[in-house]
């Protein structure tokens, strides 16, 4: 196969199956940890208005499903790019990055969750990835 269409296929990949993870986490989130009485978090609207009702725990699963979900498409991706293979990782960190960026200014957050997010879930998160694949070849 083309080494370009190859890495154009290992972004795309990486960025759905992020994608999925991260999804796949939130939606399962509120059986595991219930959101507070009151909440309605079915909507961007009922998030905003319920925020300050929302306790430590309840940003445990938010955070997993931002560093699992940028761990799994980074991962992808390094496993499927040719060459460059830790770029292509921090490449998908770098979108999941922008994407909770986007998150954080919509949805306000906690100053230390905000903090956690971003230093934390996205780009440590793609660069383990690109590591791990290139240390296993």
């Amino acid at each position: 196969m083309n080494p370009m269409i190859k890495n154009i296929l290992a972004v795309l990949a990486g960025c759905i199956l992020g994608s999925v993870v991260n999804m796949g986490i939130i939606t399962v989130s509120g059986s595991i940890i219930p959101p507070p009485d009151g909440a309605d978090v079915t909507t961007m609207e009922g998030l905003k208005a319920s925020i300050h009702l929302f306790q430590p725990k309840h940003f445990i699963f938010p955070f997993l499903a931002h560093a699992l979900g940028t761990f799994a498409g980074a991962f992808l991706a390094a496993i499927i790019a040719t060459n460059h293979k830790i770029k292509f990782a921090l490449g998908i960190g770098a979108f999941f990055l922008a994407g909770g960026i986007a998150n954080i200014l919509m949805l306000p957050s906690p100053l230390w969750f905000t903090i956690l997010d971003l230093a934390g879930a996205y780009i440590p998160m793609s660069y383990l990835a690109g590591k791990l694949v290139t240390k296993k070849q």
